[in-house]
């Protein structure tokens, strides 16, 4: 971002009132207060010439933005995608490739029962209610149409015969890609819309929205050639959107001084998953020009990751996948569990941080057939890079981690008392309490056994653009649609409330992505 607008940023636009930076005329507020009859105007200076014109401007290439691109190409409108970083996909493509549906065929021919509203019911329960229940309804209504969508369209593949149980999920709902990565839906994402002629525009990184007096947003003035992280790297040039803007730009993961104006716990001490990239720029800009940006300080925290590998990784599929559904997560300075492991991501995480404060260190443990379940290569993959260790007895696995042995063997006995002593098609655990266990659960016996270090780290924000369930995005002024303008994924807010479920981000961009592109390419265009 450059100075200039730095100095625009949060403040700028409903404090300072009329200032005048940068030689630009500012804000067309008027001393009373009110809103002008278009909304929130900052900048109401457009450009004298525009570079270029397009149908549909989007900032972003994850999921959201790539969805939002190829539903607006086919349905006729001229397209160009920007994306500040030297490749595509954003953290939509090191995400670790799971999806909701609720209802879907894959849940019919496993025999499990599920729906629409028990979804959103899981959604807002674990949002505290935060949640916008529009938007909710629409997204999990929407959720296995969009995943048959991004197999008959798109060709994504997913494993026949698996579903995952997320923590705060009632049910197995989620498609589980054959890579284990978000990347097996944004490369047939990038393939499609190539086919079609449109590419995202690399290193292009957006300076300024321009919204005119009139209150719609009429294009953008982008650095071309720029070079992450260097503010002032580029050419600049403006590009005209003759229908409209779509932001999906995600989220500020790794801008840690815009995060500690959120939530001031979240120092620089504090690791992300999130690629380099996830930073604040464009929340700074939505703000600018009126965008209700709402629920920022509701940032997730990841509670399966590892001290032992960068940024995502594969830990959390070890974690989750085979730890937290089959089998249990120990603090290991007392050899006990501490926490419901299918419990939210919100809770999880608190538990851990909350151990670490007292100087206790927390541990993810499964055994052989509970492994089994992983994604074909994961487990080789963790292994050789140390993320997961192997032990041939549980008294080696005590030893390894400073574990009381007594404590540690005691805890497992109760674990496999527990589902031994309950229905085989119900499983039931006097810990696992916050939903129903997978159909398939078993006693941990069977040796090797498997172990990851838990690290908690910032994966997710909750808030972000409000928009209404058309992915129109909200003035703040008026709370109508801002003309011309579009949001769609983590840039917004609204959908998950305090808590994300797993995989629920996914369908979120998609479902809301694609109806940005096709809301915008139907839209009337200006000039």
């Amino acid at each position: 971002m450059s100075d200039e607008k730095s100095n625009l940023s949060r403040r700028g636009f409903l404090g300072a009132g009329g200032a005048i930076m940068g030689g630009l005329a500012l804000t067309q507020l008027p001393l009373d207060g009110a809103a002008p009859k278009g909304g929130t105007v900052v900048d109401s200076t457009m450009p004298r010439k525009w570079d270029e014109t397009f149908d549909v401007v989007i900032v972003g290439s994850g999921f959201a933005g790539l969805a939002a691109a190829y539903e607006a190409k086919k349905a006729g409108a001229s397209v160009v995608v920007l994306e500040k970083m030297p490749t595509a996909g954003g953290n939509s493509i090191i995400n670790g490739g799971i999806v909701s549906a609720a209802g879907s065929p894959l849940q019919a021919r496993m025999g499990i029962k599920d729906s629409p509203e028990l979804m959103a019911k899981d959604m807002m329960v674990a949002g505290l209610g935060l949640n916008h229940p529009d938007l909710v309804k629409l997204i999990s209504e929407k959720s296995t149409e969009t995943v048959l969508w991004t197999i008959s369209e798109l060709g994504v593949k997913y494993l026949d015969n698996e579903l995952v149980q997320e923590g705060g999920h009632t049910v197995k709902r989620s498609y589980k890609t054959y890579n284990s990565s978000g990347s097996a839906i944004v490369l047939p994402q990038l393939a499609k819309l190539k086919a079609l002629g449109v590419e995202p525009r690399l290193e292009t990184f957006v300076t300024r929205i321009y919204r005119d007096k009139d209150g719609r947003v009429k294009g953008l003035q982008i650095r071309e050639g720029y070079e992450f992280p260097k503010a002032d790297s580029g050419k600049l040039k403006t590009i005209r959107a003759r229908k409209g803007v779509v932001l999906a730009h995600g989220g500020f993961g790794q801008d840690v001084a815009y995060r500690m104006i959120q939530d001031p716990k979240l120092t620089a001490k504090v690791e992300s998953t999130n690629q380099p990239g996830a930073t604040a720029e464009m929340w700074r800009e939505a703000s600018r020009i009126g965008c209700n940006i709402i629920q920022g300080d509701w940032i997730q925290v990841g509670p399966w990751a590892s001290p032992d590998e960068k940024g995502f990784g594969l830990a959390p599929h070890f974690a989750q996948e085979a730890a937290s559904m089959y089998g249990i997560w120990l603090d290991a300075t007392t050899g006990k569990r501490f926490i419901d492991e299918l419990a939210n991501r919100k809770i999880r995480a608190d538990a851990i941080m909350m151990l670490m404060n007292q100087g206790h260190k927390c541990i993810a443990f499964a055994d052989a057939k509970a492994v089994s379940r992983l994604t074909p290569g994961v487990l080789d993959k963790l292994q050789k890079s140390g993320v997961v260790k192997a032990y041939n007895t549980l008294e080696a696995v005590a030893d390894a981690y400073g574990m009381p042995r007594a404590a540690f063997l005691e805890t497992v006995a109760k674990y496999n008392t527990n589902i031994r002593n309950s229905d085989p098609k119900n499983p039931k655990d006097d810990i696992k309490v916050s939903t129903r266990l997978p159909e398939g659960t078993v006693p941990l016996e069977t040796a090797p056994f498997y172990v990851s270090r838990l690290l908690p780290k910032v994966h997710h924000c909750m808030g972000g653009i409000y928009t209404n369930t058309a992915a129109q995005a909200m003035d703040v002024s008026t709370d109508k649609p801002i003309e011309g303008l579009y949001a769609a994924g983590e840039a917004t807010g609204g959908v998950h409330g305090a808590v994300r479920l797993g995989s629920c981000a996914v369908i979120d961009c998609l479902v809301m992505g694609r109806a940005a592109g096709s809301n915008a390419a139907k839209a009337k265009a200006w000039g």
